[in-house]
């Protein structure tokens, strides 16, 4: 018993001073992230083996995607929480914090998004590994892009705020990769396909409407700009004026 509480402490302390020291979280989120990209990969493929009958008779590259998929679908699911959790719940991109928003950020922040790196990573060394059968040249340039700017405000610890808003538009990413499940698996007639098909549009129209969508995002933050310096000037003049 004594042994095992001493290798906790020692594995506290390596985590403490080494792996989560601020210098390191960047690099080791992205490796963790990669870890992490394994697991739900594998993961994919065992519970899809044992509950989905149909999944041996899929080809081998019909399978490589559905593991694929559920990977995107287990990154979209832990990346939007994180984005909803650190924008709606914490006061870190709070206006009661004085200070740019521009340049906040935490440790949470940047470990999130290098386990975002890692997932990018991870996909596009897939993507090129099998090209075109993931992907063609639209989701390299997609894939790189994106790795670049997350890379970017992850290495910088600047714009975090901004990276987060449009991440959370990764919720319709489940349901895109559920779609092709779903048709894939030879149920587009089934009603799961439709309500599936509701559900994915309403993500969609919902992230227009509040501009996360990469071109509506500057139109967006512009609005609620307007909206924040509109509130300050009314909250100074007196009521009635």
């Amino acid at each position: 018993m004594a042994v095992m509480t001493v290798y906790k402490y020692q594995a506290q302390a390596l985590m403490r001073d080494y792996l989560l020291a601020d210098p390191l979280v960047p690099y080791t989120s992205v490796l963790i992230g990669i870890v992490l990209c394994k697991m739900a990969y594998d993961l994919t493929r065992i519970l899809s083996s044992f509950y989905f009958k149909g999944y041996t008779s899929l080809t081998k590259i019909q399978r490589v995607e559905w593991n694929n998929r559920g990977m995107s679908s287990a990154h979209a699911i832990f990346i939007t929480a994180v984005s909803l959790y650190l924008v709606v719940s914490t006061d870190l991109f709070s206006d009661r914090i004085k200070g740019p928003i521009t340049f906040r950020n935490s440790v949470i922040s940047t470990c999130a998004l290098g386990v975002s790196v890692g997932y990018f990573i991870t996909d596009l060394a897939m993507i090129f590994w099998l090209y075109p059968s993931l992907g063609g040249m639209e989701y390299v340039l997609h894939h790189t892009l994106s790795l670049v700017a997350i890379a970017y405000t992850m290495l910088s610890g600047e714009g975090q705020f901004y990276t987060y808003m449009v991440l959370i538009s990764e919720t319709t990413t489940p349901e895109i990769n559920l779609r092709w499940f779903l048709d894939t698996a030879g149920l587009k007639k089934s009603s799961a396909y439709l309500v599936n098909g509701i559900l994915m549009f309403v993500a969609w129209l919902v992230c227009i409407l509040l501009g996360l969508e990469q071109p509506l995002f500057p139109f967006s933050q512009f609005l609620i700009f307007c909206w924040k310096q509109n509130a300050k000037v009314r909250a100074k003049v007196p009521y009635g004026n």
